[in-house]
């Protein structure tokens, strides 16, 4: 079991574009859901924030074993999330991994991880 925190730049002027992303992913949240699975991905959380004008995106997710990744996908919306990616994503500056320290999930739910991993 995998679980991460990172945190991502936007690009300067692209905070509007941030904005149809999430709602694309909100209004079409049947398609991420399906493809979640393949992916062994059994959480995973978008966090936006603003520093000192600068914004940024934080992924969280709790991933199985063996997924695959997303840019290996033929699922439309994976496609149209790795578009928004490259547009938004300011590829200049390095995502920052959090580091994990304590991870407090319950025997039962990881029990289902395993199993599915």
């Amino acid at each position: 079991m995998k679980v991460e925190l990172t945190r991502v730049k936007v690009k300067e002027g692209k905070s509007y574009k941030v904005d149809e992303w999430m709602k694309l992913l909100h209004n079409r949240m049947d398609e991420v859901l399906l493809t979640l699975g393949n992916e062994k991905m059994f959480v995973e959380t978008i966090f936006r924030e603003v520093v000192n004008g600068d914004e940024f995106l934080y992924w969280y997710s709790v991933q199985g074993e063996g997924g695959t990744y997303v840019e290996d996908s033929h699922h439309d919306i994976d496609r149209l999330h790795l578009e928004y990616w490259e547009e938004c994503i300011d590829s200049s500056y390095e995502p920052m991994d959090m580091k994990t320290e304590v991870v407090m999930i319950q025997e039962n739910i990881r029990n289902v991880i395993r199993e599915d991993s």
